[in-house]
């Protein structure tokens, strides 16, 4: 009777409650294990970390060229002014020293020629400096024509150039006409005025040749671009011309063998060219010197 009692204990201890939670644990076990393996990502979450990654990369990357766009333009544009700078500077230092020979006046070797317009031009002759653009390619010939025109460059715009060769020898020898010096790119327009003694005001051209202006005021505007046409800089200078004409009776007082002022000096010695004394009291060099 007591053994029954306690069988009856046993299998009685098991309560409807034990056998819900018995049934339930492989419903837990399951919901354990989906949720272990829903710790990678689906593929929609994938394309969404792309597309966001992409989008960061293109607004990174159109900065980046924003700014390299934008620092390219900064260097062309300094670049464009530190050359206008320049031009002006050798036009001044040109100008300043400008020469002329009044005895050479028939054959116009020391004319000043100036021409404004659609093709603007200046030519004149100065005794120049060691240090001057292409000083190294004429050795000792210090005494050039220089002349400076407003011609067409690449992709239709125009440039400002400059030749140069030694008076009385022509740029066959020296490769000029076809290579010249570009001073200014993008050139809007190159202008230039003298002052003018007699009507106390500037005038746009200079007729009498043979004679040195006392002032010049040169106007170089440059453009933003091949295509554009707003102005993005423009520079003038007023220049002052300190020489003056070399008298006919000082230049034909010359030693012996030397030749024109400006000429390359002759084999041998005979003194550089365009070296000339001053006469002295009275006339010239011979004149009142005794007869042998």
């Amino acid at each position: 009777m007591k053994v029954g009692i306690s069988h009856w204990s046993v299998v009685s201890s098991y309560s409807p409650v034990s056998d819900g939670a018995a049934e339930q644990s492989p419903i837990a076990h399951h919901a354990a294990t989906s949720s272990f393996l829903r710790r990678g990502f689906t593929l929609i979450e994938i394309m969404i970390a792309i597309g966001i990654f992409s989008m960061v990369l293109a607004a990174i990357y159109s900065t980046w060229t924003a700014i390299l766009r934008s620092s390219q333009v900064g260097r062309q544009a300094a670049a464009s002014i530190q050359r206008a700078r320049i031009t002006i500077r050798i036009l001044e230092d040109s100008l300043s020293s400008a020469q002329m020979y009044l005895g050479n006046r028939r054959s116009n070797y020391y004319a000043f020629e100036a021409e404004n317009g659609d093709e603007p031009r200046l030519s004149f002759v100065a005794r120049l400096s060691k240090a001057f653009p292409r000083g190294g390619k004429f050795g000792d010939l210090d005494v050039r024509r220089l002349t400076f025109t407003l011609e067409s460059g690449p992709e239709n715009s125009r440039q400002l150039v400059l030749r140069q060769y030694p008076i009385l020898m022509g740029d066959e020898g020296f490769d000029e006409r076809d290579h010249p010096l570009v001073l200014a790119k993008n050139v809007k327009s190159f202008e230039f005025q003298f002052w003018d003694s007699r009507l106390n005001d500037w005038t746009d051209e200079w007729k009498p040749i043979n004679q040195l202006p006392r002032l010049v005021m040169v106007t170089l505007t440059l453009l933003d671009g091949p295509s554009s046409t707003s102005a993005r800089e423009s520079v003038t200078r007023i220049v002052n011309i300190p020489s003056v004409p070399v008298q006919p009776g000082w230049q034909s007082s010359v030693l012996p063998g030397a030749g024109p002022p400006g000429a390359p000096p002759p084999p041998g010695g005979g003194g550089q060219g365009g070296g000339s004394v001053p006469p002295p009291p009275g006339g010239q060099l011979n004149q009142g010197l005794p007869r042998p």
